[in-house]
């Protein structure tokens, strides 16, 4: 019989073992320098941990935990204001305001744990169970009892060996997809993007530069980002709080620290019309793959100057002129995403809640509060 992984749990970066980054090395969003950042500016109704997976006494693999306190939202989102959204709050702030959670709500995609070759993926899983009891623990002697420990994001041929880990009575969901873009090998620049799509498409990309005449795109350093810091925070929040639903607003220095702690690995564009900032967007370096982050615009400029599609044109034209593989596009705005060339990607992740009474309805309450978004997909491409 195999030895358990033992586990340390620890809550700040100056405690991790100093070969953490070697486990790494596939994933930025697990090295010291990104945990760094979520230490520095995680949301406020954020606590992370990050885990250390050991053998034999030797680091074996790492993993991060976010708790999420919704009770300390004003708001789970402004979009759809109606009954409905009254009782899913109500229901949320009673039964489902304390979430733990093994991976990272501010992205999409596993960017849970890493773990060496020669580590039993169904051990780190079994560890990783173990670690969210830990927590669990750790957080009611701090009087945060945790309603929902789940385990995210997972694309299919990721999610088999949960089963065998004894994650039998956890509830398997799936929620929005994680747009993909992929970039075939021999496109070198913007134009041989342009020359794969169909009329249809190659006039919806000109229309949108047509529009966006006398927008200015600036690449935005350090001191740009404290000099703006107001008008980003404004129009990042903008948009956020018109989302369908929120568990999380970042905090006003988040691009700052992003950037002093990331450097040439996080960029970030404004958008200025006659001198004033209007909107913005992030992207982060990946090794081979662009990560998009947060952005930011004026809606009633964003409509007239078709400001997000645009700034979806930039992050492929960009990412195809430096080589890139692959663009992670994420979740939300769906369709739009899907008419540049993003493709979907079903992600998957298991939940349980910790009440027994309440866990045996939460497959349907998780339904009703995540309802499927309708959205059609489209093919640009010749």
């Amino acid at each position: 019989m195999k030895t358990p992984l033992s586990i340390e749990i620890y809550s700040s970066v100056s405690e991790l073992p100093q070969n953490w980054d070697d486990f790494a090395v596939g994933n930025i969003f697990l090295s010291k320098e990104y945990l760094e950042i979520l230490e520095k500016s995680a949301p406020i109704n954020m606590f992370c941990h990050f885990i250390g997976l050991f053998k034999k006494g030797k680091l074996a693999g790492i993993a991060l935990s976010q708790f999420l306190d919704l009770n300390k939202l004003e708001s789970f989102g402004e979009r759809d204001k109606c009954v409905k959204n009254a009782v899913r709050n109500t229901f949320l702030k009673n039964f489902c305001s304390h979430i733990l959670i093994i991976g990272n709500n501010m992205l999409t995609g596993q960017n849970a744990f890493a773990f060496s070759d020669k580590t039993d993926e169904v051990q780190v899983l079994e560890a990783l169970k173990n670690a969210s009891e830990k927590l669990k623990t750790l957080f009611k002697k701090n009087g945060l009892k945790v309603h929902i420990t789940t385990f995210k994001d997972f694309p299919i041929e990721e999610t088999t060996r949960f089963p065998e880990a004894g994650f039998q009575d956890y509830f398997q969901f799936s929620t929005q997809p994680n747009m993909l873009f992929n970039i075939p090998i021999q496109w070198k620049s913007e134009q041989d993007y342009i020359d794969a799509l169909t009329k249809k498409y190659r006039d919806q990309y000109k229309r949108a530069r047509k529009k966006a005449e006398g927008v200015e795109k600036r690449k935005m350093e350090l001191e740009d980002i404290i000099k703006y810091e107001e008008t980003i925070y404004d129009l990042y929040f903008h948009v956020a709080k018109n989302a369908h639903f929120n568990t999380f607003f970042l905090t006003k220095n988040h691009f700052r620290i992003f950037k002093e702690l990331l450097k040439d690995k996080f960029l970030f564009y404004g958008y200025f019309l006659d001198e004033k900032l209007i909107g913005f967007n992030t992207i982060i370096k990946n090794g081979a793959v662009m990560d998009t982050y947060f952005l930011g615009y004026d809606d009633s400029i964003q409509r007239e100057k078709m400001l997000y599609l645009n700034m979806l044109y930039d992050m492929v034209a960009y990412s195809i002129n430096k080589g890139f593989k692959e663009i992670i596009f994420a979740r939300t705005a769906l369709e739009i995403k899907s008419s540049i060339g993003a493709k979907p990607q079903e992600m998957y992740g298991f939940a349980k809640h910790s009440n027994p009474i309440a866990d045996l309805a939460f497959e349907k309450v998780f339904c009703y509060l995540e309802p499927k978004v309708e959205w059609k997909e489209r093919n640009p491409y010749k």
